[in-house]
């Protein structure tokens, strides 16, 4: 009985703490469905793309290419590849990024292309003693 009663209220006060906000890491990709993403860093930042890359993955998206491109960039822009512009917006929200463009290119074989940009910071790791 003690056990349930600590449990209510260890999810009680995660729930009044978060004030029912949105948090990043509640996006998952869609089930049953292969969203294949591009993440590309736009910026000085060695890494930030592989540490992108694990974030998305974690959520279930199928990071399919990875790399740095040119010229840098302030903040991140995702862009939707293959006319489904809920799958940019759910990368979007994983990543904690605002904008997102809809640049349709049929002759890539994915469907969101990440631009990471200064601005974005990786979530902290999870620590494993």
């Amino acid at each position: 009985m003690a056990i349930a009663a600590v449990a209510t209220w260890a999810l009680r006060g995660r729930a009044a703490s978060s004030g029912g906000r949105y948090h990043a890491t509640d996006v998952r990709a869609p089930e049953g469905v292969r969203v294949r993403v591009q993440v590309l860093n736009a910026t000085r930042v060695r890494g930030l793309a592989r540490r992108a890359t694990l974030h998305l993955r974690d959520r279930g998206f199928d990071v399919v290419d990875v790399g740095t491109t040119q010229p840098a960039r302030d903040s991140t822009l995702v862009l939707d590849r293959s006319n489904h512009p809920e799958w940019a917006a759910l990368v979007a929200k994983a990543l904690g990024a605002t904008r997102v463009e809809s640049r349709p290119d049929t002759s890539r074989y994915l469907d969101v292309t990440v631009l990471l940009g200064d601005a974005w910071r990786p979530p902290a790791e999870p620590f494993y003693p």
